[in-house]
C-alpha cells in the first residue's frame, strides 16, 4: 500500500477538517482502508481543525473541506498556511468550479480532490502533495484552473515527475532510502512516498526490478 511505513518506522498522520461526520468518517476509511498504521484526525469546523494542527507537530497533511459554517474555505486555507506553513492542504469538496480551483491554490492549497473522486484519486493525490507537488483531477487540468506558473508538477496520473526521476537515478546508484534523502535534501518519508510511486509507474516489484525497466526504457 502506497502509505504504509516499514515496520518500525513512522506512520502517516492525517487531519480531516470536515462539518458532516459522514464524510469524515468515509475519508478516513478509505486512507485507512489497507494500511492500519495510518493515523487520521478528524475535525468538524476549521477553529477545531486548526487547534489539531497546533497540538501535532508530525501531522503530515490536511484534507479540508471548502465549503462549510464559519469561517469560508479560502480564508481556512489560507489560516493553515500562515499557523502550519510546512503541513500542506489538499481541498476536498463537492464544488469543481475551475474559478475555485485557482482561488484555492492562489490561497495556499496543493491539492484539490472532488468527493467524487475515487479512492485511488485521493491517494494519488496525497502522494504527490507528500512529496512536494501539487495535484489537480485531469477534469479540471483541462480547464486549465490553476494557472500556476511556480515550476511545480501537476498531474494526475503520468510519467515521473522531475524529483522522481532523481530518487530513480539514486536508486540506480545503489542507495538506500536515507542516503537518498541526504543526497536530495528530503525527508526519508518523502523518499518513500516517491519510492512507491516510482515502483508502481515502471510496474516494478522491488528495487531491482525498477532498475532494470527504467534501463530498459531509457530513463537513467
Amino acid at each position: 500500500m502506497v502509505l504504509r511505513p516499514p515496520v518500525g518506522g513512522p506512520s502517516v498522520k492525517l487531519l480531516v477538517v470536515d462539518d458532516q461526520a459522514m464524510v469524515r468518517q468515509g475519508i478516513a476509511a478509505l486512507l485507512t482502508h489497507d494500511d492500519a498504521e495510518t493515523v487520521v484526525l478528524e475535525a468538524e469546523d476549521t477553529a477545531a481543525g486548526l487547534s489539531l494542527a497546533a497540538s501535532h507537530a508530525d501531522l503530515d497533511a490536511v484534507f479540508l473541506d471548502l465549503v462549510m459554517p464559519g469561517v469560508s474555505g479560502m480564508t481556512a486555507i489560507a489560516e493553515f498556511a500562515v499557523k502550519r506553513p510546512d503541513v500542506p492542504v489538499i481541498v476536498i469538496t463537492a464544488t469543481q468550479d475551475p474559478v475555485k480551483v485557482r482561488q484555492a491554490f492562489e490561497h495556499g492549497a496543493l491539492g484539490y480532490v472532488p468527493k467524487t473522486a475515487s479512492a485511488q484519486t485521493l491517494l494519488a493525490a496525497l502522494r504527490l502533495v507528500l512529496s512536494g507537488e501539487a495535484f489537480v483531477p485531469a477534469l479540471l487540468l483541462r480547464d486549465g484552473a490553476t494557472g500556476r506558473d511556480d515550476g511545480r508538477t501537476v498531474a494526475a496520473n503520468g510519467p515521473l515527475t522531475a524529483r522522481q526521476s532523481e530518487v530513480l537515478r539514486c536508486l540506480a546508484l545503489g542507495l538506500s532510502n536515507k542516503e537518498i534523502g541526504r543526497r536530495l535534501a528530503i525527508s526519508e518519508k518523502t523518499v518513500k512516498v516517491h519510492m512507491t510511486t516510482v515502483l508502481r509507474s515502471l510496474g516494478a516489484a522491488n528495487r531491482a526490478a525498477a532498475v532494470r525497466e527504467a534501463r530498459a526504457r531509457g530513463l537513467i
